[in-house]
């Protein structure tokens, strides 16, 4: 099974950049997609919903903001929305497919970059997350949770690092928040295990040169329960697929759905 995963920021303007086309092309299982901003019924045009794919989509209550997305090749059981606080539900960050015995995430945690009030909420959202994934725990499925976790967990993880560890995306309890996911809870970051080379990156910023001279950070993640470490195959960054500001993430499980 191929799970593949990008931040669009927004799926039109990466539509008429030629998103679905690659998405055929690649033909993987399953692509989560990020800040569509876009309503579900904005997508009702056949080009959102390419042949061979089930999409299933949560937006967010403000219009051209936030929202997640699924392109599943088989229909999955259920299909779960939300987490049940509003941080979460009102900005549509969270669909949850569930086969028979993996469930397969797309979400978004929110950027704090903008003031401090924005973080205030990040840490809020990454306080009520971490309650859900602890629940995870006690559940008899695997879980792969893709998305914009909009964290840098190490030094390698980012360009410029020293000088970039009093901002959003890469504070001190931003980074202990992913230790305990980690290393407390078990989760895997399956990107990581295949891959230990530094300058990774699935995220560069809107300045003229941050792509081509690879200024950028690793804050896109596919992340799966402990159980499930041994079926991670291959991880790759599809850099040179440009829809967004992020790169799409790929990782390939042996697992049959």
């Amino acid at each position: 099974m191929r799970v593949i995963t990008l931040n669009v920021q927004g799926i039109k303007q990466a539509a008429e950049k030629g998103l679905f086309d690659w998405m055929l092309k690649q033909d993987a299982d399953v692509y989560c997609l990020q800040d569509i901003q876009a309503k579900e019924y904005q997508l009702d045009d056949a080009l959102y919903h390419p042949d061979g794919y089930y999409p299933y989509f949560f937006d967010a209550f403000e219009d051209n903001y936030s929202g997640v997305a699924l392109y599943c090749k088989k229909p999955p059981k259920a299909i779960m929305t939300g987490l049940g606080f509003e941080l979460c539900d009102f900005h549509g960050r969270f669909i949850q497919a569930d086969y028979d015995k993996v469930s397969i995430v797309s979400m978004s945690v929110p950027s704090g970059l903008k003031d401090d009030a924005a973080q205030s909420q990040k840490f809020h959202f990454m306080e009520h997350f971490l309650n859900y994934l602890r629940k995870t725990l006690r559940k008899r499925r695997q879980f792969i949770f893709c998305g914009t976790w909009s964290i840098a967990h190490k030094t390698i993880d980012l360009s410029n690092w020293y000088v970039n560890q009093k901002h959003s995306g890469f504070l001190a309890e931003e980074r202990q928040w992913l230790d305990v996911v980690f290393n407390e809870l078990g989760f895997i970051d399956a990107f990581r295990e295949i891959n230990h080379v530094d300058h990774q990156f699935t995220w560069w910023p809107p300045y003229n040169r941050a792509w081509s001279l690879n200024e950028g950070a690793r804050i896109d993640y596919q992340v799966t329960t402990s159980e499930l470490r041994k079926t991670i195959q291959t991880a790759k960054i599809h850099k040179a697929a440009r829809f967004s500001e992020h790169a799409p993430l790929e990782i390939e499980y042996k697992i049959d759905l």
